[in-house]
Order: C-alpha cells, then structure tokens, then sequence
C-alpha cells in the first residue's frame, strides 16, 4: 500500500489553492500568446548575457492555473519521493487502522503545503517534472497565469515588460540545467542520493530533535538549512543537502543577477520590478514564514541573496571570466559554506585555474 493517499493530496492542494478572482479576468486571454512570444524573446536576452543556450532546442511557455501547477508538481513530487514511500510500503500493514490513518494524514499534509505554495508562486522551470525521457509533455517553462495577473493588477505593473521579466528569470534557470550538459545529471544524482538513503526509522526523529535542541542551544535556527528534511538527515545526508544547498544558492542569484542585467535596456521597469518582488519574498506572516521554513522555502528564498552576494564578490575578484569556470564541471560549483565566504572558492578555484 503507498503510504501517501496522493489522490486525497490532490484534492487538498486544489482546494487550499483556491481560485484567484484574475482567473476570470478578460486580461487572461493574452497571456498565452505573450509568454509564447516573450519566453523565446527571453532565451535571445540570456544567451547573449551568459553566454548559455539550451542544447533541448527552443523554450515551450506553459500557461496554467493553480490547480495546473499542483497537478504538475504532485506528480513530480511522487516521483521524486518514491526511494521513500517504497520504503515505507514495505512496512505498512494493509490491513491496519493506523496505516489508512497514515496515509491520509501524508496526503493531507503534501496537499496543503503544495496548495500554500501555489497561491504564491509567478513562474517555474523545474528540472524535477523534466524526468522521464522521452517524455513529449515536458520540458516546460510554467507561468501560473492568476497569479501573474493579481501582482500586474495589485502594483500596477505594465504587463509585456512585466512577464518578460519574469521570463528571463525563468529561461535562465532552463539554460542553466540545458546548457550546461553535467549540470541536470549531477543535481538529480544528488537529490536521489539523498532519497534513496533515507531509513524510516523512529529514531531519526529523536536525533532530530536533539539535533535542533543543541542548535537553539547554540543560538541558531535549527529550521535555516533546509527545514525538516535536514533536520533529520543523517550526517551524511546533510553533507548532501549542503552542496545541493551551495549549487542551488549560485544557480538562484544567477538567476537573478542575469534577469537584472539582461532586462537593462529592454525592460524600463525592471529596477521596481526587482524591488518589489524581493520585498514580496521577504515578506509574510508570522504563520507563513514558520510554513516557509518548515518545508525549506525559507532556506530558498535566502539562497537568491547569498548567490547574489556570492556572484558579485567573484565578479569583483575576476570579472566573468572566474564566475563562468563554475560550470566547467561538478568540482568547479561552490559548496554552501563557500557561498558564505567566496574568499574560499575564489582561492580554491583560482589556484586550480592557474
């Protein structure tokens, strides 16, 4: 038996997700052919910034609702999970109450975060729904089109220089994971690494604990490095969750410094565009930054200002020609800890430039 009621996730997510009232709006008819339009003019704006061009051929935009985005991440999360529940399927009891009870329980607790996090998210390329080969309904940029709206609608935003904006930050993560041909391998390799270690066992959860007693001991939130998945990770495992940490950090600030550079002369309204959505991550309620760091956004969403700072330090140390050996292969990507401290990687990967 699957130990997560992922239908019940669904219908949890959908529902939580709700329906933006921009759904409705006569705006909407034009984002299709726009993301259409500006995701390629997008892709030209970031190869001739990084230098990076998809070897997957032209970006396809994908305009969804909320519900879309869930269905598209739940199967996607499913996936990536299974090392997991597999696990955990062989020791269920079919038969017991406690196992129905814990399957539904899962399945509400995914659907509810996934449902959260669709009412906040604007754009997404995400590798993890790129998986199966072969696969034609992939390899999709997604722009979650209510949601585009309501911000364009709530600042005021001139729509085109708005979703191209958007575009580019989204096609540059594609150019990151396509053209850059070790990169998707080695990300995927090591997030299953991670999954395929985990031993459900109760005991991890007592040395979670503990682990978070001696961090608030220490003075530090034991939630800011991945929330509860590296909570309870072994030390091996959070070695792990730390270069996924490190690469993730350098490929959100790039993501974001190359929107920013190559919007300049395009995009007028760019500079508020980047004012207004960093003060929008940053902000929240007291309960949806709790949420944001129990499942690891909060560790996200810090990444893009590490990776900007990152960037902007080995910029200044050896200009573009120094940051662009980062994707000269596994070994070149800076660790979480050189993120914090680009003295480190600049020394390092200086002298094995040299």
């Amino acid at each position: 038996m699957d130990p997560v009621a992922w239908d019940l996730a669904e219908r949890v997510a959908v529902r939580v997700a709700g329906r933006e009232p921009f759904a409705d709006s006569y705006h909407h008819d034009s984002l299709v052919p726009d993301f259409a339009e500006l995701t390629a003019e997008a892709e030209d704006l970031v190869a001739e910034e990084t230098g990076l061009r998809s070897l997957a051929g032209p970006a396809r935009a994908r305009v969804t609702d909320r519900a879309g985005w869930v269905r598209a991440n739940l199967t996607a999360f499913r996936r990536m999970l299974l090392p997991v529940t597999e696990k955990l399927a062989s020791r269920l009891d079919e038969e017991a109450l406690s196992a129905k009870v814990t399957r539904s329980v899962a399945g509400v607790e995914i659907g509810t975060l996934l449902g959260w996090m669709s009412t906040r998210v604007l754009g997404q390329y995400d590798l993890l729904i790129v998986e199966e080969e072969g696969d034609a309904d992939q390899d999709f940029v997604y722009y979650v089109g209510p949601n585009v709206l309501a911000i364009e609608k709530r600042y005021g935003f001139p729509p085109r220089e708005f979703r191209l904006w958007l575009a580019i930050h989204e096609v540059t993560h594609r150019a990151q994971f396509t053209g850059v041909p070790w990169l998707r391998p080695h990300f995927l390799g090591l997030v299953h690494q991670t999954l395929d270690s985990v031993e459900p066992d109760p005991r991890r959860l007592l040395e979670g604990i503990r682990r978070a007693v001696s961090e608030v001991r220490a003075g530090r939130n034991p939630l800011d490095e991945g929330g509860l998945v590296a909570l309870f990770a072994t030390d091996e495992q959070l070695a792990v969750i730390q270069q996924i940490g490190g690469m993730m950090s350098l490929l959100e600030g790039h993501g974001d410094v190359t929107m920013d550079r190559a919007a300049r002369h395009r995009i007028p309204s760019a500079p508020r565009f980047s004012r207004v959505l960093k003060h929008r991550r940053a902000s929240g309620s007291p309960g949806a930054k709790l949420v944001q760091q129990l499942i690891g956004l909060e560790a996200k969403l810090n990444q893009y200002a590490q990776g900007e700072a990152f960037i902007a330090a080995v910029e200044a140390a050896g200009g573009r020609a120094l940051l662009d050996t980062a994707w000269e292969g596994p070994d070149r990507l800076p660790s979480l800890a050189e993120i914090r401290d680009p003295r480190q990687w600049i020394e390092r990967v200086g002298e094995r430039a040299a």
